[in-house]
């Protein structure tokens, strides 16, 4: 099976043969001056900020490959239990966060 990040604390159809240990993967990126005025341009009004939300995400899809790049160095085939977390520091830094249990699955009935 390819590599499953999940929320959940299991996946449907596996069981989980081995914990490996917790793993996490993290990314911090910085944000530029105009994208810093245009949202707070966007939050005085009332509107969302795309600029944010695309570094958001971008920054989360690259915290969850790292993650998912550790656990497979520790020989895992999923991470179940992620928990994902953000902060955007003081010096204009977002810090993302994801960590999670590190496991070896087997399909049912193996």
């Amino acid at each position: 099976i390819h590599l499953i990040i999940t929320t959940t604390p299991s996946v449907e159809g596996y069981k989980i043969d081995r914990y490996l240990g917790i793993v996490a993967g993290e990314v911090a990126l910085g944000t530029d001056f105009v994208r810093d005025f245009m949202a707070q341009l966007a939050d005085f009004i009332g509107a969302r900020t795309s600029a944010y939300e695309e570094k958001l995400c971008e920054a989360r899809s690259a915290c969850l490959r790292e993650l998912g790049q550790r656990a497979a160095q520790m020989g895992a085939n999923a991470v179940v239990g992620v928990k994902l977390d953000h902060e955007v520091l003081a010096n204009g830094m977002m810090l993302v966060l994801a960590s999670g249990t590190a496991v070896a699955l087997a399909a049912q009935g193996s």
